[in-house]
């Protein structure tokens, strides 16, 4: 019996492992979408797509289990799930807007300088007390994301940096928040809550800048979302089944699967200045991630 017992966990952290590299894989191909569709389409049009076709996957999901989803649904923690829905869907959309500006690789490295910013928030917000380790650590990670933004002095150069600074930040506050709702909450539910707020909240600036997409496009945004919901799932599925800082260093496959895509479709390589700043930025997020045990993970 006891045997029995040591097999099941020691093979809950490779299960864990292998749902977090599929949902990296899956995060890493929504961005090289992304880029490619965000480079001919409004950012918030691209988000709308993102978030309504993802639905259908997230109802799927959400169907499944014992209780209704209408129970599950009036159980939610709607004022906080709501916070965390539209601090997500802006992070989701600042890094839309951003990533026609500089390479894929790089942008997310920024964007995953979130895990940083909690660390300078949560004093404020959470009342957490902020520990010296925990601040060097965030500094030298900050230090590393300047060498990755290094801007050449244009107003243009300063834009995406901007933008996926601003995604890092609502990516932060997306964490926060997630500690700040019930632990109760269903997960599914979760989900299917934010990719409908999502769809709502994006689809309402659409009349101002439409542009309609070609057949094509809208093939490219269904993959898009589909494979985010899924991603988001699978994000879950190992969270359930392993702490944040056993997995936080394969988080970032993400960044070198990215960075993979976006050199074979574009020719896009990361400077050795902007890798030495993207190793010192993901180093120091899973130094703080296993210290505070932060639950991080792509927005896209």
């Amino acid at each position: 019996m006891p045997s029995v017992t040591v097999s099941r966990a020691s093979h809950l952290p490779l299960a864990s492992i292998g749902f977090i590299l599929a949902s990296m894989l899956c995060f890493a191909i929504v961005d090289t979408l992304a880029k490619a569709i965000a480079l001919h389409y409004p950012a918030n049009e691209l988000t709308f797509f993102r978030m309504l076709f993802g639905l259908v996957p997230a109802i799927a999901v959400s169907c499944v289990g014992e209780r209704s989803l209408m129970d599950r649904a009036r159980r939610l923690d709607f004022k906080g799930q709501t916070w965390r829905a539209l601090t997500l869907l802006g992070a989701s959309g600042f890094f839309f807007a951003g990533l026609p500006y500089i390479p894929l690789g790089e942008a997310l490295a920024i964007a995953y300088s979130e895990t940083l910013i909690v660390v300078v928030l949560a004093p404020f917000i959470l009342k957490e007390r902020l520990t010296m380790r925990s601040a060097v650590t965030a500094l030298i990670g900050f230090a590393g994301v300047l060498l990755v933004v290094r801007p050449g002095g244009g107003e243009s150069s300063w834009l995406g940096p901007m933008l996926l600074l601003s995604s890092a930040l609502c990516g932060a506050l997306s964490i926060i928040q997630i500690k700040r709702i019930r632990p109760t909450d269903d997960s599914r539910t979760t989900v299917l809550f934010f990719t409908t707020v999502g769809t709502v909240v994006a689809g309402g600036p659409l009349p101002f800048n439409w542009k309609t997409p070609t057949f094509d496009a809208l093939l490219l945004m269904a993959r898009l979302g589909a494979l985010a919901t899924v991603g988001q799932i699978l994000m879950t599925v190992a969270f359930r089944r392993a702490d944040a800082g056993t997995l936080a260093p394969f988080n970032y496959t993400s960044i070198v699967w990215a960075a993979l895509f976006a050199y074979i479709a574009w020719g896009e390589t990361i400077a050795p200045l902007s890798l030495a700043g993207i190793a010192l930025s993901v180093g120091s997020a899973i130094a703080v991630a296993w210290q505070r045990k932060i639950p991080e993970g792509p927005l896209a």
